[in-house]
């Protein structure tokens, strides 16, 4: 790669990626975004990782103090040693401004000696990473769009073979603000901060252009936490190295429910539980989580519903000990608050989760418990079957399989509604049913799709008692379970056998 287009980091791994490696030495960026969306934190983090490279690096201030840049760096627990903060405008003399001259403008004035302290700095230090806070006040300074934009081609031509690269913050808050920048610059950068009805607000970045590069174009989920911007990329296209051509099916522990799956389930696949709450989904996707452990594989579960605790006291309650396998580093359970975790930082967990173990184990099963609590966590989002479509590529292209649980609004009856139809989405339809029969309500289990191989195509009775799970023989004598209201009219010697209630 040659020494003009070789990247520059930004010290934001997920940006970097995002931008195909990071900026471009020599070039000059702009970033653009209204006030609190995360200029300045970009800006120092990008100083702050050429400084740990013994680079000379320098912030140009004209809208923050000293004071005020070192204490956000403090907030972060940063040090700006090693970076050069010179603030171009010394408050007392632009407040004498308009009492010093009568002959010129003042701001003509302030602009020429704004630009020749900036230029001095640049030769005494002669530094490789620069940036510029904010360009708003060169706009004010300026006065005139045409006076403005030659100021900052100026400054472009002059930074142009000093081997520096420059990012120029816009807070986008003067009126004359238009696109005249975007040409100019290499590269253009949008942070954005929507505004959400419920829950933590949202942050996101696209860039807008990039000249000579490559970059993932769209919107991407960014947090501002202590220690810094992260950037969770979108992910762009499905993972290629790993197939499932010759894998075995994966099997969960129960021969009934792989018996019905024609085998069990395919590596690589996505297989969707769905069925009225309390039926036994949840359970029966731990079964798959619990088996590849004991196979010596490991299995990661995001609880969106249910607290960890519960989780694992119940999963004992049937004879699944996932504590042991999550002390043995076989098993990840991930409990995430729907109203604190954006779309993409959510799959950008999953993706990093599944990438290496501490183990060094392939992860062969994913379990989202439940996808109504990750709807819940992008309750303005209308691209959700996009989104869910990139993540199952992801995985599938990894060998990974997939298991989503989806609870359907209501108990019985035709009423029941599903919060988003993902059916088209997952390999594999697991369909849950409660029935009646023999004066009792009983659990139902039917395979109603699966793309990969045959499956059988009863219907079996699926219990929970005496603490593990129990598939039934096939029942033949049904009525109504296309309509929501499954009642069996076969002999209670097909049925499994239940204890009298106490």
């Amino acid at each position: 790669m040659s020494q003009e287009s070789r990247p520059v980091r930004s010290g934001i791994a997920g940006l970097d990626e995002v931008l195909g490696g990071g900026f471009t030495v020599d070039r000059t960026f702009l970033i653009e975004g209204e006030p609190g969306t995360g200029k300045t934190t970009l800006g120092m983090q990008f100083l702050i990782d050429g400084a740990r490279q013994g680079e000379p690096s320098i912030y140009v201030t004209l809208s923050e103090t000293r004071s005020e840049l070192l204490s956000a760096a403090q907030s972060h627990g940063w040090s700006l040693h090693g970076i050069e903060i010179y603030e171009l405008l010394d408050p007392e003399s632009s407040f004498q401004s308009d009492l010093q001259y009568t002959m010129f403008e003042p701001a003509e004035i302030e602009l020429a000696e704004t630009t020749r302290g900036l230029l001095e700095q640049i030769e005494r230090i002669r530094p490789t990473r620069i940036v510029i806070d904010s360009l708003s006040e060169f706009r004010l300074l300026a006065q005139s769009g045409l006076r403005y934009r030659r100021q900052v081609l100026a400054l472009k031509q002059y930074f142009t073979g000093k081997n520096c690269t420059v990012l120029l913050l816009d807070d986008m808050c003067s009126e004359g603000h238009d696109l005249q920048l975007h040409s100019i610059a290499t590269g253009v950068l949008k942070l954005d901060r929507p505004v959400t009805d419920f829950g933590r607000e949202r942050r996101r970045l696209r860039v807008v252009k990039f000249r000579g590069r490559q970059f993932q174009s769209g919107y991407h989920d960014f947090d501002i936490l202590r220690g810094g911007i992260s950037v969770y990329p979108r992910i762009m296209e499905p993972a290629t190295g790993q197939t499932a051509e010759h894998q075995s099916l994966l099997l969960s522990g129960n021969g009934g429910l792989d018996t019905l799956l024609g085998g069990g389930v395919t590596p690589g696949t996505s297989t969707l539980l769905l069925g009225p709450a309390g039926v036994g989904k949840s359970s029966c996707s731990l079964m798959f989580a619990y088996a590849a452990a004991k196979r010596g594989e490991h299995a990661i579960l995001y609880a969106f519903d249910e607290g960890r605790s519960t989780l694992l006291s119940r999963a004992k309650g049937l004879g699944m000990d996932l504590a042991a396998f999550e002390s043995e580093g076989l098993l990840r359970i991930e409990v995430v608050d729907p109203g604190e975790i954006t779309p993409g930082q959510f799959a950008y967990m999953v993706r990093q989760s599944v990438k290496g173990t501490d183990t060094g184990r392939r992860t062969s099963v994913v379990i989202i418990d439940s996808l109504n609590g990750y709807l819940s966590a992008m309750p303005e989002e209308r691209f959700l079957h996009m989104q869910m479509h990139e993540l199952l590529s992801y995985l599938g292209g990894h060998g990974i399989a997939t298991f989503l649980v989806v609870a359907q609004h209501g108990m019985l009856g035709a009423a029941m509604l599903t919060p988003v139809d993902a059916s088209y989405l997952a390999d594999t339809v697991l369909l849950f049913r409660y029935f009646e029969a023999d004066g009792c309500v009983r659990q139902a289990i039917s395979v109603v799709k699966k793309r990969s191989s045959n499956h059988e195509r009863t219907i079996r009775e699926f219990r929970m008692q005496d603490g593990k799970i129990v598939i039934g023989e096939p029942l033949s004598q049904f009525r109504g379970i296309l309509e929501g209201t499954p009642v069996y009219h076969g002999g209670t010697a097909d049925l499994i056998s239940r204890k009298p209630e106490s």
